[in-house]
């Protein structure tokens, strides 16, 4: 069998205009430098694959200040994230015209106990949500990645939400890199 390129699709509609953008995530997109959505998220991955194999179990559990997420929970945060965007992209594909919600980042972590999980745990589960995230967009055709819904009382299209899941996760493992491992005591 044949392995796809995560959003192979999306190569033909290119980076999605900013107006098919809340403001909110217009950073996350701006951070994928490459016009090849595949090869941004590729570029993700990598990029947090090398901040990971940086950070031992023990280092898990730093906090670069006090009142911030530890590291387990930023892992979990990219875990959440991805989810809920992937979910809002199936709906939009499928023309779901139900307006979904939002969703309080904070109140996930703190509900999420991934300090009480192994990093090793988290680092798995990223993984398979990862997979489930490709294979999700690549079953998309390019009139399904055009699609768009009410998603927080912003409208958003698919492809935008492909190009927001490789940002958000870029954005963390910058904020992995300087806060926590190049400045912290981790």
């Amino acid at each position: 069998m044949e392995k796809r390129c995560y959003l192979l699709h999306m190569n033909e509609t290119q980076r999605p205009d900013l107006i098919e953008v809340p403001a909110f995530y217009r950073g996350y997109v701006e951070q994928v430098k490459t016009t090849d959505p595949g090869h941004g998220l590729e570029l993700a991955e990598q990029q947090l694959a090398a901040v990971t194999a940086r950070i031992s179990e023990q280092q898990a559990s730093h906090r670069y200040a006090p009142g911030k997420w530890s590291i387990r929970e930023v892992y979990q945060h990219i875990i959440d994230c991805e989810r809920i965007m992937a979910y809002r992209a199936l709906c939009f594909a499928r023309k779901d015209g139900t307006e979904l919600p939002g969703f309080d980042e904070d109140a996930y972590a703190a509900a999420s106990d991934a300090d009480g999980r192994t990093f090793a745990e988290l680092v798995h589960e990223l993984d398979l949500v990862r997979a489930s995230s490709i294979a999700l967009f690549n079953s998309f055709s390019p009139a399904m990645l055009q699609r768009s819904g009410i998603a927080n009382g912003n409208s958003i299209s698919v492809r935008a939400l492909g190009w927001v899941i490789a940002g958000h996760a870029m954005h963390h493992t910058n904020i992995l890199q300087q806060r926590y491992l190049d400045h912290g005591s981790a």
